[in-house]
């Protein structure tokens, strides 16, 4: 996976599979738009943003970029997204029936703006990836894990709902941990 930092944004290049179809939300993100023009040109731009924020990719060379914060990705993906990255990554495990994922979904959102810089944040739904539930033993959720330098930090893992307040004191603990380490 390739990273790269302009201003806000920042660029992942992993594979994407090509999109001929126009989808009305995003599966990176709850608050962008995933589209595809004519050209089979994949488009991922947030929500009431002006067409020059957003990014574009061709079949040939797929980039993504989030602007908006917090991508999805699923068990194909993580190796590449998680294990593989430069920056530290935490991990959400989440569900759509899950009512405390959705009670924290703005506040990880916030999270991921406000340290693109140093932090990375992805959510794996919790039903369409039984293995990596299965082989990090998620038991509840949403389920919070830091990672960094392919491995997991010792005693980041968080089970259950957090507000941003108590998100970023465990976050900025972590990240102090692992820059004296």
């Amino acid at each position: 996976m390739e990273t790269l930092v302009s201003s806000s944004t920042i660029f992942y290049s992993f594979p994407i599979p090509p999109v001929r179809a126009v989808a009305s939300t995003c599966l990176f993100h709850t608050t962008c738009s995933l589209s595809t023009s004519p050209s089979n040109k994949l488009s991922l731009r947030p929500r009431n943003q002006t067409k020059s924020n957003f990014f574009t990719s061709s079949s040939s060379s797929r980039k993504l970029a989030v602007t908006c914060g917090v991508t999805e990705i699923n068990d194909s993906q993580f190796s590449s997204v998680v294990l593989k990255s430069d920056l530290p990554v935490l991990v959400e495990f989440v569900a759509g029936w899950c009512g405390p994922c959705r009670l924290m979904a703005p506040a990880i959102d916030s999270i991921a703006q406000e340290y693109a810089d140093r932090l990375l944040v992805v959510k794996i739904d919790h039903d369409s990836n039984p293995r990596l539930i299965e082989e990090f033993k998620v038991y509840g959720l949403p389920a919070l894990i830091l990672f960094t330098n392919g491995q997991e930090v010792p005693e980041s893992r968080r089970e259950g709902a957090l507000t941003k307040i108590k998100l970023k004191e465990y976050l900025d603990a972590l990240l102090e941990s692992i820059t004296v380490s």
